[in-house]
């Protein structure tokens, strides 16, 4: 019984998540217009075609806040939660008026982890697998500085993932989503704490939904770093606060796997960056949705297909964490993520120029090119 209807408290902060957030997108807008926060386009890493405000996060952190403000009365850290997405909101905020610098912005990431360690908001202890049931190992002193790379690594993958209409808050919701089943498969009564990551998913998974109405393609509003950074923040925290606080085996990368494709985009930007010489922190456009771009996908293609990789790699996840039936929904997004692909390469393939480099209409070529053989950075 609770299984079945554990996921009906999501639903009223869902709701209240998204219409909060639509209502406040146009104040944001004329907000970001006034700061000078617009984001201006060019030839090589902004994709969009006219100035487009981008401090929409304001309007997602307002969303997920009032959502939790009125039905996280269970929700034991909510308060706490509230202080480290407000902070960091703000902080970023800061940023996308004034565009600091990459190693201002790296300590800004930093200190948004330490404040969830100082806040109470820890992962005390991962479980391991064994022969007789998953086994908690305690972390002691290593709980802090781990728990600040989590977070960390939350906010740079969803950062780096907003880089095409419409991605990072729908792969965010998405994953929202899979922590939201976690909980509820989890759920032992009433006073549980995995109640209360069902109510935060639920508020998460609404103010996504209402930034999309303004963000799919062609988006009017981007999130900046104040979303971007937000998203990151709150998604760590409902983690740490859910399956990290349960002893199953492998509960920490039910997240980490469903965020599968960000999180290597990442990893492999940095060693990308490196291997040509440039700093890790250094934008360029070789992230996979800029790929995607220039292989000829439109950008709702491009979100779509971030979409289903992240539901498959989601449902993959729960798998593991022990819905046993999900990976059947799998393999059905699988097949038509197959299906989508085979017709689209029937339909439309991608245009070389002379030299082998894809040819994207209108603009010039990327910093990180692609040839047919391969990475030409």
């Amino acid at each position: 019984m609770i299984a079945s209807a554990g996921w009906l408290p999501a639903l009223p902060p869902f709701l209240l998540a998204s219409i909060v957030t639509i209502v406040l997108i146009p104040a944001t807008m004329f907000a970001a217009r006034r700061a000078g926060a617009v984001a201006q386009p060019d030839a090589d890493r902004h994709l969009h075609s006219e100035p487009t405000p981008r401090l929409g996060g304001l309007a997602i952190f307002g969303g997920f806040t009032v959502a939790l403000i009125v039905f996280g009365g269970s929700v034991a850290d909510r308060w706490q939660v509230v202080a480290v997405t407000a902070a960091i909101t703000v902080a970023m905020l800061v940023d996308d008026i004034l565009d600091l610098p990459w190693n201002a912005k790296l300590a800004i990431e930093v200190a948004a982890g330490v404040l969830a360690v100082v806040l109470g908001i820890t992962i005390n202890y991962v479980t391991l697998p064994g022969s007789h049931g998953p086994t908690p190992l305690e972390l002691g002193l290593l709980a802090a500085p781990i728990t600040v790379v989590f977070v960390l690594g939350m906010e740079v993958s969803i950062n780096l993932l907003d880089g095409s209409d419409g991605v990072a808050a729908g792969v965010v919701a998405i994953v929202a989503t899979v922590l939201m089943l976690a909980a509820v498969n989890r759920v032992q009564g009433p006073g549980d704490v995995q109640n209360g990551v069902i109510i935060m998913s639920g508020a998460l998974m609404g103010c996504c939904g209402g930034f999309l109405v303004f963000n799919l393609p062609p988006a009017r509003v981007f999130m900046g770093d104040t979303g971007s950074h937000f998203l990151g923040v709150a998604l760590a925290v409902i983690s740490v606060l859910g399956v990290a606080k349960i002893a199953v085996a492998m509960a920490l990368f039910v997240p980490l796997i469903a965020l599968g494709l960000p999180i290597g985009d990442t990893a492999f930007a940095i060693v990308r960056r490196r291997r040509a010489g440039r700093s890790a922190a250094e934008p360029d456009a070789g992230h996979l949705h800029h790929r995607m771009l220039a292989t000829g996908m439109s950008p709702m293609e491009t979100a779509l297909t971030f979409y289903l990789m992240t539901a498959i790699l989601g449902c993959v996840a729960l798998f593991i964490f022990g819905h046993k039936r999900i990976l059947d929904v799998a393999l059905a997004l699988l097949v038509v993520a197959l299906i989508a692909l085979l017709w689209r390469t029937r339909r439309r393939r991608p245009e070389f120029d002379s030299e082998g480099f894809l040819v994207v209409r209108g603009r010039r070529n990327m910093p990180a090119r692609v040839r047919r053989g391969g990475e030409a950075d």
